[in-house]
């Protein structure tokens, strides 16, 4: 049994085909930088092919291989001049340039897409002995002929067709009907570890592939964290996630989702690109720069595929991106033409799923939490029972359509996992143990915490949109409970002792409203609370007043207005010098941000054209908060940092870190929590930690205060 790795993963590698590592040795041959206006067309035709190939091998580099050959602020500099190049000459900007990555213009539907070669499903199977059986059917297909078997992982996403001709990419699909699917071109164009251009001097005429598109774990978590923090429904897993991302007529809002690929199948082909085995086809996709799995086994016999199952089955949890089972297919192109297909399948593959851990527990009951933008969510209300780690009592049921779609009812056995290894999640019910006692569970029309009648949530270009049930009340306390505790936390306003508990009992008292009532507080009123003494009452005050003068993203991030999470209220920040200014801008002016599409710009003019939300300004401007951004950029050209990182230990004398930040953001640079070889510089004030011995490991550069002073001066 052979095993092999594509490059740059977190395997070992016990044998890796000719030219693994080639596309890691290559030079950065870059050219002197041009004056882009004072060019002849044929030089700013050299330099554009110059920089494009340059940009295309450090993007193969660091999102195929996980081996970066320049530092963020190089490769920043070299996409600056790449842009500025094609802006200065228009002609310049083809579709594989670097540049076409970030999303166009929303389209009103997908047209249909004709697959040249169907593209057929893998019959499934959850036994091995059903596995043993499959291959004993194959050698009767082929009687005599030695049979060798490839086991890759099984990702977990959505299946998609790419077509190049003459090494560029014209057309991505999804599989549909497996004859016909959607034309997505434009949302997979924003895969940066999917090449746009084919690398190699033999590039075929024609090339289809199929594969996978899917969305990292790390990732996925990070895209959840995101959602809610601006308000939005949270994936239930990363394929959830993933389709929802892909069926997106935005392609702006695709690019900022962390989608991969990897691609591990052939449709229609140049007669030229005629690999005899899935060992060498895998091998021509990695010398094409297409990304390949990440681990694959070649097999004997049903001995050593077994093993390679289980193997799989044990390292998998490594891989970094969910799978959920094993593709096994014969490695003979030619044997599996003998072996055929039936209508729906071929009849040399199969997929072996994993069982996934679960558990079984009995449904209580069913509440449901209306969040601070007035979302229903149903959850289930679980017996506790032991999984994957800890003791589950409670877990999502995501909304109506995924409640009603699953016939969970309430009394129900029901299953229960960790969806992406994160969510407890209701898998769904045992319907075959029903006892005749389980009750239906009928979705409120009306809001359980005050009454108001709910409505879905509307617009297309939003991929919770039709899904969610909101609570159209801004008075409704649970509301109101959402949005002081999300104006308090540290994210936003940063409120130190201002838990849930604390705001509950504010707001039930009646001492607190809105934001703008927190400062109005006084220590008597706030000391009469339950299990609240003097002392803690002043701190809470002290940290409320201290608020004041946070800067205006984070006000902006606490408002909770409907999608604007902390990425885009700094976006905002560096656009608008005030709040007054923001308040008064156009939508086109809005579009013409950082990250702000039509879905985000409506949710703004909105929030700012509501009478209420003006008169909570107002409040604020009179409680003395501060409404000026700290990051605003007067032009949207690129500051002394674009491109740098910067890490911050130690005490700073005289300026606080959110100082610091606040000057580093406002001259383009980015803050990160931790070093690496990405970050430029490490920002070390007094009693710095082990932050700054990895730096010195690492040979970032460590500057002091008074440098960094001089730095932004």
């Amino acid at each position: 049994m052979l095993e092999f790795s594509a490059p740059g993963a977190a395997v070992p590698v016990s044998h890796t085909p000719a030219g693994a590592s080639s596309a890691t040795r290559h030079s950065t041959n870059r050219g002197q930088p041009l004056e882009h206006g004072g060019v002849t067309p044929s030089q700013a035709a050299h330099r554009h092919r110059e920089l494009s190939a340059e940009l295309r091998r450090h993007d193969h580099a660091y999102y195929v291989l996980a081996r970066p050959v320049v530092s963020d602020a190089e490769y920043d500099r070299l996409y600056r001049e790449l842009l500025d190049l094609e802006a200065a000459h228009p002609e310049l900007r083809t579709p594989d340039s670097p540049s076409q990555r970030v999303g166009g213009a929303p389209i009103s539907a997908f047209q249909p897409a004709r697959h040249s070669v169907p593209m057929m499903s893998l019959d499934n199977t959850y036994s091995q002995e059903e596995v043993r059986e499959f291959v004993a059917r194959v050698q009767k297909l082929l009687p005599g002929e030695p049979l060798e078997w490839v086991v890759e992982p099984k990702v977990d996403g959505v299946a998609v067709s790419l077509r190049y001709e003459a090494g560029l990419l014209v057309l991505g699909a999804t599989r549909g009907d497996g004859t016909t699917g959607d034309d997505i071109t434009a949302n997979l164009r924003t895969i940066r570890t999917l090449p746009l251009r084919l690398t190699g001097e033999q590039v075929p005429g024609v090339l289809e592939v199929r594969g996978e598109v899917y969305m990292p774990t790390a990732g996925f978590r990070r895209l959840n964290e995101e959602r809610e923090a601006a308000g939005e429904e949270r994936f239930a897993n990363p394929r959830n996630a993933t389709a929802g991302s892909l069926k997106l007529l935005d392609s702006r809002i695709v690019a900022g989702r962390p989608l991969a690929i990897v691609l591990y199948g052939l449709g229609e082909a140049s007669p030229e690109f005629a690999p005899a085995t899935q060992v060498e086809l895998l091998q021509e996709l990695r010398r094409l720069g297409l990304p390949m799995p990440s681990r694959m086994w070649v097999c004997p016999g049903v001995d050593p595929l077994m093993e390679a199952i289980g193997e799989l089955d044990r390292e998998r949890g490594g891989f970094g991106f969910e799978t959920d089972g094993a593709v096994i297919k014969l490695n003979s192109i030619a044997s599996r033409a003998k072996a055929g297909a039936t209508a729906k399948a071929p009849r040399w593959a199969i997929a072996y799923k994993y069982a996934p851990e679960q558990a079984r527990t009995r449904l209580r009951g069913i509440t449901v939490q209306v969040g601070r933008t007035g979302a229903l969510t149903p959850v289930a209300e679980l017996e506790p029972v032991f999984l994957a780690g800890s003791t589950i009592s409670r877990a999502t049921l995501h909304n109506q359509e995924e409640l009603e779609r699953k016939d969970i009812r309430v009394g129900d056995l029901v299953v229960i996992e960790k969806a992406g290894e994160v969510i407890p999640a209701v898998v769904g019910a045992v319907a075959s143990e029903r006892r005749g006692g389980e009750e239906k569970f009928v979705f409120p029309t009306e809001c359980p915490e005050c009454g108001t009648r709910v409505a879905r949530a509307e617009g297309a270009d939003d991929d919770s949109a039709g899904v969610v049930w909101r609570c159209g009340n801004p008075d409704c306390p649970a509301q109101v409970r959402g949005r002081i505790a999300h104006w308090c936390s540290r994210g936003a306003m940063d409120i130190e002792g201002a838990g849930d508990v604390l705001v509950g009992q504010l707001v039930g008292s009646g001492l607190v409203l809105d934001v703008a009532d927190l400062y109005r507080l006084q220590l008597p009123e706030v000391a009469a609370l339950e299990r609240m003494g003097e002392k803690s009452a002043q701190n809470l005050l002290d940290g409320i007043g201290a608020s004041r003068s946070r800067d205006l993203w984070r006000l902006l991030f606490g408002l909770g207005i409907l999608h604007v999470g902390a990425g885009v209220a700094k976006a905002l920040g560096r656009r608008f010098e005030s709040l007054e200014e923001l308040a008064g801008s156009s939508r086109e002016q809005l579009l013409e941000v950082e990250d702000v599409g039509e879905v985000i710009a409506r949710s703004v003019t909105e929030w700012f054209a509501d009478p209420r939300n003006r008169k909570l300004l107002d409040r604020l401007r009179a409680a003395g908060l501060n409404l000026h951004s700290a990051l605003y950029q007067p032009q949207a050209a690129p500051g002394r940092f674009s491109g740098k990182t910067f890490v911050l230990t130690g005490t700073l004398e005289g300026m606080t870190r959110e100082e610091a930040t606040a000057l580093i953001e406002g001259h383009g640079g980015k803050v990160s929590g931790s070093v690496s070889k990405k970050t430029d510089y490490l920002l070390a004030g007094e009693e710095a930690g082990s932050k700054l011995e990895k730096a010195r490991k690492l040979g970032v550069r460590i500057i002091g205060l008074e440098e960094f002073r001089t730095l932004v001066a």
